[in-house]
């Protein structure tokens, strides 16, 4: 059973910073995706990275100002956002996949239970 546990939102001004982080526990995740998702109303991705090779795909609308990063030793994903917009306003939730071929933005199996992010104008 895998487990996953977000922390790290808040309530931040526009133009400010938040990290994000994803405690995971229950599997070796060394083959493993993890991705952010959002929630606002409409669930979209946001970025993931492969445990294996670390390799990181991000959304479009969150290039150049979002960094996901994993820490091996603690089974943990961080999600570094910077230049933080309103329209980034969402419930994000971390999520993770077996070794997968497809997409990087499905086909997730395990996910967190969210944590908010609130961005004032």
């Amino acid at each position: 059973q895998v487990q996953l546990v977000e922390s790290g939102g808040g309530l931040v001004q526009a133009g400010g910073s938040l990290r994000l982080s994803c405690a995971a526990s229950g599997r070796t995740f060394s083959t493993y995706d993890i991705a952010w998702f959002r929630q606002a109303p409409v669930k979209e991705f946001v970025a993931a990275i492969s445990w294996n090779t670390g390799s990181t795909y991000y959304a479009d609308s969150v290039k150049g100002r979002f960094i996901i990063s994993e820490d091996n030793a603690n089974n943990t994903v961080y999600l570094q956002m910077n230049s933080l917009k309103p329209e980034d306003t969402a419930v994000y939730y971390c999520a993770a996949r077996g070794p997968s071929d497809s997409d990087y933005d499905v086909g997730y199996d395990y996910w967190g239970q969210g944590t908010q992010v609130t961005v004032s104008s």
